[in-house]
């Protein structure tokens, strides 16, 4: 289920949101899962000094890095939520104009996620 979202311009990249989001956790996650586009390792400093572990493969010419793959596989729950999500039209397309009506809409398809769960 979602918990918090921060939106991103379409050609940015969503790394330096992924901080703010973890700190904004009410609590401390065992693991945080991404995936190789997450892969730094100033974020994954950042996982282990919160108290997590990452479980975050690396770039195909890095290094291989510890990344289980029996939690690793468990990120397809993130991306069945944006299916969810994405049900509503007005995400799917991002119909709405602003940032702050996107958010909106954004925030209502979420809330009635965790109602019909």
């Amino acid at each position: 289920r979602a918990i918090a979202f921060r939106l991103a311009p379409g050609q940015a990249h969503e790394l330096p949101h992924a901080v703010p989001l973890l700190d904004g956790l009410p609590g401390v996650p065992k693991w945080v899962v991404g995936d190789r586009g997450y892969t730094s390792h100033a974020f994954r400093d950042h996982i282990w000094t919160m108290g997590a572990r990452p479980a975050i493969p690396p770039q195909r010419h890095e290094a291989p890095v510890a990344c289980p793959d029996w939690i690793y596989n468990n990120r397809n729950q993130v991306e069945r939520l944006w299916a969810r999500l994405k049900d509503w039209r007005a995400i799917a397309t991002r119909y709405e104009k602003t940032a702050a009506s996107f958010t909106g809409v954004l925030c209502l398809a979420a809330a009635l996620d965790w109602l019909k769960q």
